[in-house]
């Protein structure tokens, strides 16, 4: 009797009865793309830099919104703290509506030396900055631009500057090395001070002696009182945005004057405080100026009232609120200088 053929076993379950599916491979997680833009950046401000790109070619494109953010094009914050002052010393020096010539020229020179001077600070943290939250997207610190890049960068605003300076008068052009020595040397100097803000304010306040020179050819005393106000106004605005950065700053051996302050930084700033308005009472008696000056003294002091309240706890978001509010501060001094002198 011949074996009976063996049966074919059923499959035991549905799922053997279908070929096995072949499991696709694992994707590799694409490694996430570089930040676009630092954290505090201006929102409104990067959506003009991209609305004016948009018809450049992609690569070009990316290239120069990287150098406009190298230079702070995307945050006009630093460019307008800087025009305030040597607005002030325009129209004070001239009496009155400086004339075009230096008016163009300083104003223009303003936002180079500005940019040229982010260049440099960058530069200069770049090893800082990739430990810094609010700085960790900046283009060095994010790979996307080279230091090298960075240093051109920084040379062809400094030429820019000086050709400007050129179609000014002599004492001008020689008072333009001093600036361009502070700017180039203030952000090394928190690696060796805890007082970088005060050099700060002496390379933003140098358009003020040099708005007197280029207007009457002479510093006078009231220029550098003025001057001294501005670095007083430096050191005020530059502790509250460093105190947004007071946490990183330390782990990292930064040095600052919201360090250097630490819990005493509120009372520090309301003598600080307290002294630019005194300084600036006595600008305001030395240039003879009127009842609209006064007035927008008075506001000034409210201004700083509500900074100090602003940042009473110290929060991150409030501190870089009230740095950013001094932009206020500067506008109402400048229409009050205007204003006293358009009625004297």
């Amino acid at each position: 009797m011949s074996p009976s053929p063996r049966k074919r076993r059923k499959p035991s379950t549905p799922s053997e009865a279908r070929p096995r599916a072949v499991r696709p491979q694992a994707q590799t997680t694409a490694a996430p793309k570089p930040v676009i833009r630092p954290a505090d950046s201006s929102t409104r401000a990067t959506r003009v830099l991209n609305w004016l790109l948009q018809k450049a070619p992609p690569r070009f494109r990316d290239k120069a919104l990287d150098y406009l953010v190298l230079t702070r094009m995307d945050r006009p914050i630093g460019a307008l703290l800087l025009l305030w002052p040597t607005w002030w010393a325009l129209w004070l020096a001239a009496g009155d509506f400086p004339p075009w010539k230096p008016l163009v020229i300083f104003t223009l020179g303003v936002f180079a030396m500005r940019a040229a001077g982010c260049a440099i600070n960058d530069y200069a943290d770049r090893k800082l900055d990739p430990q810094v939250a609010r700085t960790a997207g900046r283009p060095i610190a994010s790979g996307r631009v080279t230091p090298r890049e960075a240093l051109v960068v920084f040379g062809s605003l400094l030429v820019f500057a000086f050709v400007l300076v050129l179609f000014t008068n002599r004492l001008t052009i020689e008072l333009s090395f001093a600036g361009a020595a502070l700017a180039a040397i203030y952000p090394f100097t928190k690696r060796w001070t805890s007082l970088p803000q005060v050099v700060l304010g002496a390379a933003f306040g140098w358009s003020i002696p040099m708005a007197f020179a280029a207007v009457s050819n002479h510093v006078p005393p009231l220029g550098w009182l003025l001057f001294i106000g501005n670095i007083l106004w430096s050191v005020i605005y530059d502790t509250e945005y460093a105190m947004v950065d007071r946490d990183d700053d330390l782990a990292a051996g930064a040095k600052s004057t919201a360090i250097l302050f630490g819990d005493a930084d509120l009372p520090i700033l309301g003598v600080l405080m307290g002294t630019l308005l005194l300084a600036m009472l006595f600008v305001g008696q030395r240039a003879q100026l009127g009842w609209p000056y006064w007035l927008a003294l008075a506001i000034a002091a409210g201004l700083f009232g509500y900074q100090l309240w602003l940042i009473r706890e110290r929060a991150r978001d409030a501190c870089l609120t009230a740095f950013r509010h001094n932009n206020w501060w500067g506008l109402t001094m400048w229409i009050g200088i205007v204003l006293a002198l358009a009625v004297r």
